[in-house]
């Protein structure tokens, strides 16, 4: 059994792949890591790289010198990438280019429901949407061949489901990456002047408009099912895991009331853009009356849509924009089974009992760990700060949670890196508001440096907090600049962020143990009172591998019953998932399994009554 992403990895390393760079992004971040176990095998180069924007570059280069690349990213990181990428779509490539834009239907860890098939027309890029890991796997080895022979980036776009499914498959042996020809020098080719664009663009547009809709139309990954009878007048069309969806549904239906879908023509769709336009003009003269399951944006429909009107063909075609099918969020086999039988006239009864349904699960959630340094840097400032008129800038990962009661530390959150750009806003806006950033030491790296120079730059009052935990925790624990390891096992000197910092001329730069809470709080009051940008870097290490970072385990914090007063302090101000209260003996509860050691409950505790294992307060 192999994972989606991890399928997508071993394509990539079975077409050769020379260059894999990407940037940590659920669902997308197991494809470099599973590249990376096998980098020595097959001579492969791997990097996590800062951000998006980079990881691009860094590929264009080998790409230009004839190596195959893959970069890695979720939908929103494209957003990053998108300036090499749009211009990289106009110049083009030489070895073959693959970028993996996975998208997060629901959304499930993500800002935004973006459809990167969007992005693809709007690039002029190719696109392959798989339905399954097989599929994913054998999409990225033939991604790299329709990108050497158009000499274009082609974007895969799995989505969230597909990434981490998982499917039999046989790992095949791997080759060796493949022999890089390297770069010739030619201006006229790799330097992009207006003039090249607009001769490219004219080759372009009629490679997406004419060449790309005849080959893909002769893809594997396009084609026609006709299940029945060929006077059959419903269809049905789907692509990426809502054609899995579709058949399931199909088949339970068909369970259900024999023969009721035996008439109908399916269209599956592997290549969204350019749109296989040969295929859906057969599909749409076989069906007069379709039903097109996608997710996210109509894309598939709006295309059928196009077809139909270009060719003078009666076909009524419904999905998102009539209502039929869900316009936000993931579909479902139930949900697809629904729309499936609506649009084929069968009545949907309800069972009569309802004792084999599944009770709905309570809603939990999401928090910050018991013993997570974030908990203790989020207080120290809340404590500092009080009565004072503040707003608290957030950004995207675990410290996201700061935002939930009863820490409430998140005012905004927008996107990367937007916490000390943002908190600049508020300052111009009203400068008699404490306006603080809360940024990660990854996100730090990937898309705060920027930031921080224009607030000095610009002369903006605000306190910038980093909390440094180690690692970059919300995507898998992967390294960054600021942990002196790379992806290729190369232990390197680690970039300093406190020096950064002071190169550019934040003043003061105070470095703070995260669980030390009167150093924490002295340090953000001083940080607060200075006249220019300020930084306070709260360090702790992520809970989840502390140990592996050298970290020795804490004694556990135990409650005095003798002393407790029961007056919820330690809960009501900190919300730590490992302290509960007894409803019997009206005292605080500290839960050993989930504990830490942490000792901030022991700082905040007006009676002392929380004390370590050992004793020690």
């Amino acid at each position: 059994m192999i994972m989606g992403n991890q399928a997508i990895a071993l394509g990539a390393l079975c077409a050769g792949v020379n260059l894999a760079a990407g940037y940590p992004g659920t669902p997308s971040s197991e494809i470099i890591e599973f590249i990376a176990k096998y980098r020595k095998e097959t001579g492969a180069y791997v990097e996590w790289s800062v951000n998006e924007k980079a990881a691009v570059e860094v590929a264009a280069g080998t790409s230009y010198a004839g190596g195959r690349t893959l970069v890695t990213m979720k939908q929103v990181g494209l957003n990053v990438a998108s300036d090499p990428v749009m211009c990289l779509s106009y110049v083009g490539v030489k070895g073959g280019m693959v970028i993996v834009s996975a998208d997060d239907p629901g959304p499930i860890s993500s800002q935004t429901e973006q459809d990167t098939r969007h992005f693809a027309s709007y690039s002029k890029l190719p696109c392959f949407d798989p339905s399954t890991p097989k599929e994913a796997f054998e999409m990225v080895q033939a991604a790299f061949e329709y990108s050497e022979k158009y000499h274009t980036p082609v974007l895969l776009r799995p989505t969230t489901r597909v990434d981490h499914a998982y499917q039999s498959m046989e790992i095949p042996s791997l080759p060796k990456a493949k022999e890089i020809a390297g770069f010739e020098k030619d201006s006229k080719r790799w330097v992009i002047f207006p003039r090249a664009s607009f001769l490219n663009h004219q080759k372009i547009f009629e490679r997406n408009l004419v060449t790309l809709p005849e080959d893909f139309s002769k893809s594997k990954f396009n084609y026609i099912e006709e299940n029945g009878h060929p006077d059959g007048k419903k269809g049905i069309a789907a692509s990426g895991i809502s054609w899995e969806y579709v058949k399931e549904a199909l088949s339970l239906i068909e369970a259900e009331h024999e023969g009721s879908t035996k008439n109908l023509t399916l269209m599956k769709i592997g290549t969204p853009y350019p749109f296989p336009e040969p295929t859906a003009r057969d599909f749409l003269e076989k069906a007069q009356e379709v039903l097109v399951v996608e997710e996210l944006d109509p894309i598939l429909e709006d295309s059928l849509i196009y077809v139909a009107g270009k060719n003078h063909l009666p076909n009524t075609i419904l999905g998102k924009n009539t209502g039929h099918i869900a316009r936000a969020g993931e579909n479902t086999v139930a949900s697809v089974k629904e729309a499936i039988e609506s649009f084929l006239g069968i009545e949907q009864t309800k069972e009569d009992s309802k004792a084999d349904e599944i009770p709905p699960l309570p809603v939990r959630p999401p928090v910050l760990c018991a013993g997570c340094p974030h908990r203790a840097s989020f207080y120290a400032v809340k404590q500092a700060m009080k009565k004072e008129k503040t707003v608290y800038c957030g950004d995207i990962g675990c410290y996201t949670l700061g935002n939930a009661a009863p820490l409430d530390m998140c005012d905004t959150c927008l996107c990367m890196g937007a916490d000390i750009t943002m908190a600049q806003g508020f300052f111009h806006a009203e400068p008699d508001r404490k306006c603080f950033s809360f940024i990660g030491d990854s996100t730090f790296f990937a898309s705060g440096i920027t930031g921080v120079v224009n607030a000095v730059y610009n002369q903006a009052k605000i306190t910038l907090c980093i909390l440094d935990n180690s690692t970059t925790a919300m995507t898998g624990h992967q390294p960054h600049p600021g942990t002196g390891l790379t992806m290729m096992g190369n232990a390197v000197e680690k970039i300093s962020m406190e020096k950064i910092l002071e190169a550019v001329g934040v003043s003061p730069v105070i470095t703070v143990d995260a669980f030390n809470l009167k150093e924490t709080v002295e340090a953000v009051k001083k940080a607060s009172e200075a006249e220019s940008v300020s930084a306070v870097i709260f360090k702790g290490p992520c809970i989840a591998i502390a140990q592996k970072l050298g970290f020795k385990a804490q004694a556990k914090m135990l409650v005095d019953d003798s002393k407790c007063i029961g007056c919820k302090k330690c809960i009501s101000e900190l919300g730590c998932p490992a302290i509960t209260f007894s409803t019997d003996t009206k005292k605080a509860l500290i839960e050993k399994s989930l504990c830490t050691g942490c000792t901030l409950c022991s700082q905040v505790c007006p009676v002392k009554a929380i004390v370590s294992e050992g004793g020690d307060k």
